[in-house]
């Protein structure tokens, strides 16, 4: 399977899912859920909040509207009640889950943001760590191409470096391929 970095707007993004890093309601506010309700069109909100509340950690999958991409799949990396923070086990929970569901609908390639990293507070660094453990360590039946996306060059920076992925080649450092 192949699995890359890539920076830009995930709205823009083609691939057969675009991944929303959702909270436990499903709304769709700001962050990357605000990217993806803008550029597919009212009606994935009100799909995906007919499908919530769901399980933090788990997934659900929409239309993907107006998007370029087949489905939406929305990950619960986050509450939406308590102290709506993400934790570890959240955000890989909702990685894998995420990974199988893609299996699940056939998907060949599919575009993940840093889940749990934005509003929900978890580190950057460690969740991007996390997300790129999963996606590694993940056996695909169906899946080839992961693409890790970063907004900001800030972002995009730190998730290439705890992801363990080369500045000049895209690749899994030789340390990373070697596990």
């Amino acid at each position: 399977m192949n699995f890359d970095v890539v920076q830009g707007d995930i709205a823009e993004q083609s691939a057969d899912a675009l991944v929303n890093a959702a909270g436990t309601s499903l709304r769709m506010g700001s962050g990357v859920a605000g990217a993806l309700r803008r550029g597919a069109g009212e009606g994935i909100n009100e799909e995906a909040m007919a499908k919530g509340p769901i399980d933090l950690g788990d997934v659900a999958v929409t239309d993907a509207y107006d998007l370029d991409a087949e489905y939406v799949v929305h990950a619960a990396a986050m509450p939406h009640y308590g102290d709506g923070q993400a934790t570890a086990e959240s955000i890989r929970d909702a990685t894998r889950n995420t990974l199988e569901k893609a299996d699940e609908l056939g998907c060949r390639s599919i575009v993940i943001p840093a889940l749990g990293c934005g509003v929900a507070g978890f580190d950057l660094t460690e969740g991007a760590e996390i997300i790129a453990e999963e996606i590694r360590d993940y056996d695909p039946d169906t899946l080839e191409e992961v693409r890790f996306i970063a907004y900001s060059d800030e972002e995009y920076d730190a998730i290439r470096v705890a992801s363990g992925k080369s500045e000049e080649s895209g690749t899994i450092d030789e340390t990373e391929a070697d596990r």
